[in-house]
């Protein structure tokens, strides 16, 4: 039982750096796209703000993650490995086809999948956090939207008489401030999410057990009291893997949102990148696991859309915008799948 839920641990980290790897286009693809770095330093940056958020963020999104959408009665190794295995794989799916879709809903579908294939609909704490998550699918991008056109609706007022090419010298290193927040702030929201659901699986009454003999050694750092707690070693290794799997990046979705929605310029990509941080960054503070794909996708067609409503490539966004309906149903049959796969497969660690 140890080693499968050390395994667990391992994938879960695994989860964390595709998501750092699937969601890199969210924080360098503008500044990418506007030519402000060349996509090795961009990664970098990027990968750097993300470790930093370590430093700054508060731990709500992760217990909003760990204790709010499934009763803690149902969960079990087999139900947290299901839930990572549907996220990885409908992640890779969008990953493959240049798809900006969320991580973050992938992962909240696949534990409520998991959870029902293994205990009944009773398993789900239907409540606040489901309601705030739900609703935050159709509100995170409209916000990234209104914030991206308010922002550039501004900067068009404020330098009205400045040429194009003096807006561009200015708005060039100052998107280098902007991508950075824009860095921190998905750090702060997303590295959370697979803390919380380490500590699920952690602190699950049928794997805590497991645990409870060891009070010295290695091991004794696997016992998690409760819902609540978040050891140290867990949120330095979840900001550790999505901050590398940022700077591995994922090459497609860059490509789909820093050239393919709209064309950016320096001005653009400022204002997408800032708009959508305020948005990340309000939202991790209630504690609320928002897409940070949805906004940031938002915010570059609103600044697109600021410019003139044909700039955008409202084909292409209508098709990201079924990828992201489609998410947390199709990440939840998968791991609905995985669960009953393991369950036969596997005895140890199934709710009591």
């Amino acid at each position: 039982m140890i080693a499968y839920v050390i395994g667990i641990v391992v994938v879960a980290l695994i989860f964390d750096f595709i998501n750092g790897f699937h969601d890199s286009a969210n924080s360098i693809a503008t500044i990418v796209g506007t030519r402000v770095l060349t996509p090795f330093k961009a990664v970098l940056w990027a990968a750097t703000f993300n470790f930093a958020a370590l430093f700054f963020s508060t731990m709500a999104v992760a217990k909003a993650i760990s204790s709010g959408y499934v009763d803690a009665n149902a969960i079990s190794a087999n139900v947290i490995a299901a839930a990572l295995l549907g996220a990885v794989i409908w992640n890779l799916i969008t990953w493959w086809f240049g798809i900006p879709s969320s991580s973050s809903h992938a992962l909240i579908g696949g534990f409520a999948g998991a959870a029902v294939a293994s205990k009944g609909v009773g398993a789900l704490n239907w409540g606040p956090k489901w309601i705030e998550t739900l609703s935050a699918i159709a509100l995170s991008p409209a916000l990234g939207a209104l914030f991206g056109l308010g922002l550039m609706a501004l900067v068009y007022r404020l330098l009205a008489k400045s040429s194009p090419g003096k807006v561009d010298r200015f708005f060039r290193p100052a998107q280098l401030a902007s991508s950075a927040l824009l860095s921190l702030a998905h750090g702060s929201n997303d590295a959370q999410k697979t803390m919380g659901i380490i500590v699920s699986l952690l602190s699950a009454p049928s794997v805590r057990k497991n645990f409870e003999p060891y009070t010295s050694g290695l091991l004794s750092h696997l016992y998690v009291p409760d819902m609540t707690t978040i050891p140290l070693w867990v949120e330095i290794s979840a900001y550790t893997a999505i901050s590398l799997g940022t700077l591995f990046g994922g090459w497609r979705i860059v490509h789909t949102m820093g050239t393919r929605i709209t064309k950016l310029r320096p001005v653009g990509g400022f204002c997408a990148e800032t708009g959508g941080a305020i948005v990340i960054l309000t939202a991790s503070q209630f504690g609320i696991p928002v897409s940070t794909t949805h906004t940031i996708t938002g915010a570059i067609v609103g600044v697109g859309a600021a410019n003139r409503i044909r700039a955008v490539r409202w084909g292409l966004a209508g098709n990201i915008v079924w990828a992201w309906i489609f998410t947390i149903p199709a990440a939840a049959l998968l791991s609905a799948l995985s669960a009953l796969l393991l369950n036969a497969l596997v005895v140890i660690g199934r709710p009591q």
